[in-house]
């Protein structure tokens, strides 16, 4: 999904003190004329040097790496702007794995899985997905392990679901999708983060993975 985490230089003057305004999109009961358009953007620029900041931490020593002050100081913002964004940890970890996610599916729509079948597209999106994920094997592990013990609700266990309906099920959104269907998808999505921890942990060969994900996905989706 990602080959790199390089973060960019923050530009002077940004870690000096919390963020003037609303965040991410909230609204500014005074705007001045032109100048809410290039607050929000600086904020979004902003809160992606962190998440990349975060991201570049946890490749190379996990979740332990990414102390909020640590993060703060690479992206180049104040502690306290930090934490105006991300309350805790977890938060910043959620927000790593949907910039995953994000990157996933881009390169899915760049690159739509062209099998015949929908066990064989939904295959191609979690191998891929693995392949990504395997290029920082710290970063993984550290998004796995937290999203499994995480006291925050996060986005992963949906947009996977939702992304292998889009795959297997011709673009089926998944607000439209039945009960059954999204017990199907969901239920592979849970065997691949399984198989995924299985693998980090050295239990698993990429094979290995390939095989029982492809057994899984013809049970799974053979009426989808």
């Amino acid at each position: 999904m990602r080959t790199t985490h390089a973060t960019p230089p923050a530009p002077s003057g940004d870690a000096d003190g919390p963020i003037d305004g609303p965040i991410d999109g909230a609204v500014d009961s005074n705007p001045a004329p032109g100048g809410h358009s290039v607050r929000s953007r600086s904020q979004h620029q902003r809160r992606k040097r962190i998440v990349q900041a975060a991201a570049a931490l946890a490749s190379r020593g996990g979740v332990e790496a990414m102390q909020m002050r640590t993060v703060a100081e690479r992206a180049g913002v104040a502690l306290g702007t930090l934490y105006r964004y991300f309350p805790s940890k977890m938060d910043l970890v959620v927000a790593v794995v949907g910039e995953e996610i994000d990157l996933l599916e881009s390169s899915i729509e760049r690159r739509p899985p062209g099998a015949a079948t929908p066990a064989s597209r939904a295959v191609d999106v979690l191998m891929r997905a693995t392949r990504g994920l395997m290029r920082e094997p710290e970063l993984a592990d550290a998004l796995i392990r937290s999203l499994i013990m995480a006291e925050v609700q996060t986005p992963f266990g949906d947009r996977m679901t939702g992304l292998l309906l889009r795959v297997s099920a011709d673009g089926l959104p998944i607000e439209d999708a039945g009960e059954e269907q999204l017990d199907l998808a969901g239920s592979l999505a849970s065997v691949w983060v399984q198989e995924l921890l299985e693998m980090l942990r050295g239990r698993r060969t990429y094979d290995q993975i390939q095989r029982r994900i492809e057994t899984a996905a013809t049970r799974l989706l053979a009426d989808i």
